[in-house]
């Protein structure tokens, strides 16, 4: 039979239009005013190459040993030039070394080719995601004009994530470069590129792995028939030391519903038997991205939502590759026939934009109403059945588990448009939504779970942690005003029992007392 696609459709089957439209109003009803300005947060910093003591408040558990290890965005501009997005700072690596309850902290620009090249001429050199690099004053007039139709050169500003490939620590971005960096040191290693050993031109920063070490991962490649959407996987050892990612292979191709304007996505989802690729409403006009420069553009401005493209799930066998057809997935994971996908989902994809440097410097009323205009995160399950065949019946709600208001409906040979349903209760509305959600993976990836976690949102950056309970619904919060942390991590205490047995690490800033910057987004490596 042909590939089964599991379409999110606008067309809702079991709430009228007028009832969507009063659940989308209360996703985005909270409006506030008198928002504390977090420009501070964004602010250029100096790096802090020799560990130092920190000052610890309360009990940290001394079987917690190891290092805490983030990036991010650590410098905005250069000489006079300034960078317009917050994607588009220089990446800044920082470790957070616990042992005996005591914690120790340094920090290392990445010693990317962007970094160098912008340091030795004090200007920016290289484009980023919303900045676009200016042609050098010192080339004449001539060569000034035609470096306006060079294509853009990938940036391997790895600001994104920590990640690990067979043993190793890289950091990563979305584009066809990563660095290895020394975990302990910090010191940046060898630059890697992806396309030295598949056709791909991209990779995302979140891969997922597997419990012996095999890494599945996403990117895309651009030919003259257009983009295709690639499942990699990278196999978990090496055959020498200095092996990076010898082995890996294009599992699966799949082709995107528009060759010329693909969908963005910056991760996936995966269960113990199937990638789950979301190919969603956030495109790529490909044409404005090649000619970016030319136009004195960012690559950003290629980057649109069309919310008349429906949200398509591929599903991917990871043994065989065989296709069987939105930021953060939370968990995936098989049940008694069923695919269960849960995710952090907007109803607008245009929150790239709000992200610029400009609007997270803002204050008073402006900084009010960036806030308020944003669509809020929240976490929703999709029930994904997964023996649908020729005889499957059309017009009936697929999904028979029992308690789940999520509906599957075969509406073609090929199509089954699918309902979500809330993770969560009403009282998450009140914290603005959840985001970078994390769970107890290192137990529970891929497997059926009950807690995840997450940050608030009631201000442009996350500025709580939340904790959710599938069973109720039920949220618990951790909140200080004037402090806004990032990405939690689950560390599972050693002899658990409990799934959630076990301590949130996350690192806290606050806009006045600014030491250390803050990483959007973020990955733990190792404990």
């Amino acid at each position: 039979m042909p590939p089964v696609k599991l379409e999110v459709s606008d067309a809702t089957i079991t709430q009228s239009s007028d009832a969507k439209q009063k659940e989308l109003n209360k996703c985005n009803q909270l409006e506030l005013k008198g928002l504390e300005s977090i420009a501070p947060l964004v602010r250029s910093v100096e790096e802090t190459p020799e560990p130092i003591a920190t000052e610890v408040c309360g009990t940290i558990p001394t079987w917690i040993r190891g290092s805490l290890l983030r990036n991010g965005p650590g410098k905005f501009e250069f000489g006079n030039q300034h960078y317009n997005h917050w994607f588009d700072g220089m990446a800044m690596l920082h470790q957070f070394k616990i042992e005996d309850g005591k914690v120790t902290y340094r920090s290392r620009f990445l010693q990317s080719d962007a970094y160098k090249k912008n340091s030795e001429r004090n200007r920016i050199m290289v484009s980023e995601f919303g900045t676009v690099a200016m042609p050098d004053p010192c080339k004449n007039f001539f060569l000034r004009f035609l470096s306006r139709f060079e294509m853009i050169e990938a940036t391997d500003n790895a600001s994104v994530s920590f990640v690990k490939y067979k043993g190793d620590c890289f950091v990563s971005t979305e584009t066809n470069y990563m660095y290895r960096v020394d975990p302990e040191s910090l010191e940046t290693q060898n630059k890697v590129d992806w396309t030295k050993f598949i056709a791909v031109n991209m990779a995302t920063a979140h891969p997922h792995t597997e419990p012996d070490g095999t890494t599945y991962n996403m990117g895309n490649s651009y030919g003259r028939k257009g983009a295709l959407y690639n499942i990699i996987k990278v196999p978990p050892m090496k055959n020498n030391p200095e092996e990076t990612l010898e082995g890996a292979k294009v599992l699966c191709s799949i082709v995107p519903a528009d060759k010329a304007r693909p969908s963005y996505y910056h991760s996936f989802a995966m269960s113990e038997n199937y990638v789950v690729f979301i190919e969603q409403s956030i495109k790529m006009d490909l044409l404005k991205i090649v000619t970016a420069k030319l136009r004195g553009k960012g690559i950003s401005e290629g980057i649109y939502w069309d919310p008349k493209q429906d949200t398509v799930f591929h599903l991917v066998d990871k043994h065989t590759g065989q296709a069987l057809s939105v930021f953060h997935q939370i968990n995936a994971y098989e049940e008694d026939g069923f695919l269960m996908l849960d995710m952090c989902c907007s109803d607008n994809g245009e929150a790239i934009n709000t992200y610029l440097i400009q609007n997270l410097r803002k204050s008073g009323e402006a900084l009010d109403q960036a806030y308020n205009n944003m669509y809020r995160v929240f976490p929703r399950r999709f029930v994904l059945p997964l023996n649908v065949t020729n005889d499957t019946p059309t017009g009936v709600n697929l999904n028979t588990r029992p308690a789940s208001s999520a509906t599957s409906f075969k509406t073609a040979i090929d199509k089954v448009v699918c309902q979500f349903e809330d993770l969560h209760g009403e009282d998450l509305y009140e914290y603005g939504g959840l985001e970078f959600p994390q769970i107890n993976y290192s137990k529970f990836n891929t497997r059926p779970y009950r807690y995840f976690y997450g940050c608030g949102f009631r201000h442009l950056v996350g500025d709580s942690l939340l904790k959710i309970d599938l069973e109720g619904k039920k949220v618990k919060v951790w909140y200080q005003k004037g402090l806004f942390p990032s990405e939690p991590v689950f560390i599972p205490s050693p002899d658990a029992v409990e799934e959630d047995d076990g301590v949130i690490l996350s690192v806290v800033v606050t806009p006045t007392e600014v030491k250390v910057m803050g990483c959007m987004d973020s990955h733990c490596v190792h404990l």
